[in-house]
């Protein structure tokens, strides 16, 4: 059974579950843990507030049923989240155990979470406001390094995210921040210690490969053709695209020159690309005026009108419905 829900349902249903949250550390009333909401799933989340701006998440459970969640529009902070159990697929981008993600600032465009109900889930986030990140790295903007400026964007601009695979010494503060042995002050100043490991470790990822991207990618003529191959891919599988590793085994490229290729011939992301087909279709589909806005959505890989009707809006500042109207 798949079940399908809107933030505002889901965040009803953890108020339900939690008339009265309870403190993870007595001696902190700003560690808080939440009960899973026992109509999808059983588990936990546990809330860690150690200084104004910095939250960690640690969230645990195994679901009933397989779940969709309907994520709207929003404004991101600096994130990094670590997936150690479970898997789930974010607007049709697969994220399985082993893997992080490195999230900057800006605007999320929201979409569609699909959460398995195969394994138990656990995973870690940390929730960073930009201007004290920026003020851990920089003393002002103009100092920020080229290689980390595309983590800071305007509440206007869509954010910058990407996936890597969580190495060693990520786990090992992982485990340290999930198996804390301390209570009160001394719990905060070793959380702290904690997530500025884990942050001087994304944050020296992210330097190499900014400058890997620039220096160390060297593209033959065989790989720009491969590449060109996976464009037609992703236009003939509209419906029902390929995840960034099969994309990769049909063209015969590892996924990091598949990534990084596709950007510099391209200039943008695989699933950039594919998201802005998709609209570009939907825009032609919708002025030949022969189909309606959910068949459209369907004709594009859209399962969800209002996931179809958001993206739509955001690139063309027009609902579809309006739009085919004006036609």
């Amino acid at each position: 059974m798949t079940v399908t829900i809107s933030e505002q349902s889901l965040r009803e249903l953890w108020q339900e579950a939690n008339p009265t949250p309870q403190h993870a550390d007595a001696s902190d009333p700003c560690d808080v843990i939440w009960k899973y909401p026992s109509r999808l799933g059983q588990g936990f989340q546990r809330n860690i507030e150690y200084q104004e701006g910095i939250e960690i998440t640690i969230e645990e459970h195994q679901l009933h049923d397989h779940v969709i969640e309907k994520v709207g529009v929003h404004e991101h902070s600096i994130q990094c989240g670590f997936l150690l159990s479970g898997n789930f697929n974010s607007d049709d981008e697969p994220v399985c155990s082993g893997l992080y993600w490195f999230c900057g600032s800006g605007l999320s465009p929201g979409g569609l979470c699909e959460h398995s109900m195969q394994q138990p889930m656990l995973c870690v986030n940390v929730h960073i406001a930009p201007e004290l990140f920026q003020s851990y790295i920089a003393k002002s903007t103009e100092y920020i390094p080229p290689e980390l400026r595309h983590l800071f964007k305007q509440p206007h601009q869509q954010y910058f995210y990407r996936y890597g695979k969580i190495t060693p010494q990520m786990q090992i503060s992982i485990q340290q921040i999930l198996q804390c042995p301390y209570a009160g002050i001394t719990k905060r100043l070793y959380l702290e210690s904690k997530v500025m490991e884990l942050l001087a470790l994304m944050v020296e990822q992210e330097i190499e490969i900014q400058r890997g991207d620039r220096c160390r990618l060297v593209l033959k003529l065989d790989d720009v053709d491969r590449i060109h191959q996976a464009q037609t891919i992703l236009q003939q599988r509209l419906d029902n695209p390929p995840s960034l590793m099969e994309l990769a085994r049909l063209v015969g490229l590892n996924d990091y020159t598949l990534k990084r290729g596709f950007r510099r011939v391209f200039g943008k992301t695989v699933f950039g690309y594919l998201h802005d087909y998709r609209m570009k279709q939907a825009q032609q589909l919708l002025n030949s005026g022969s189909f309606k806005v959910e068949e459209v959505a369907r004709m594009v890989g859209y399962r969800d009108r209002s996931a179809f009707s958001k993206a739509f809006c955001r690139k063309f500042n027009i609902s579809p419905n309006d739009y085919r109207q004006a036609k």
